[in-house]
């Protein structure tokens, strides 16, 4: 089970930063991730962290967004910066797992995030 939360309402220009809190250890995941989906369009990845730290982003939020991963906390951040009104949307925290060599995704209920402008 994944937890997101810390969306909310903000204006162009400004910062929100979501949190993901799985349920089980953060230990036992590859990859988390964070996506979004905005009305009548598909899902979308946002960026990913592997579990050696490695990030990925969409093209549309380098520079803008990061994405870190807490093990003492055992949750994962998206700190959203400068964030633009094409941004809203409800964002989702992925957890991908491997066992016995197949992969897993879990998927946490959306929060959801809107830039005015």
């Amino acid at each position: 089970q994944l937890q997101a939360s810390g969306g909310g309402l903000v204006q162009a220009g400004g910062s929100l930063r979501l949190s993901c809190a799985p349920s089980a250890s953060l230990w036992s995941f590859n990859t988390m991730g964070w996506y979004r989906q905005a009305p009548g369009k598909q899902r979308e990845l946002v960026a990913t962290i592997t579990s050696g730290g490695g990030t990925n982003y969409r093209d549309s939020v380098k520079g803008r967004f990061i994405v870190t991963e807490d093990y003492a906390k055992n949750a994962v951040f998206l700190q959203m910066n400068v964030l633009k009104p094409e941004d809203t949307a409800v964002y989702y925290c992925s957890a991908d797992q491997l066992v016995s060599g197949n992969q897993y995704t879990y998927w946490g209920q959306g929060t959801q995030v809107t830039v005015s402008s």
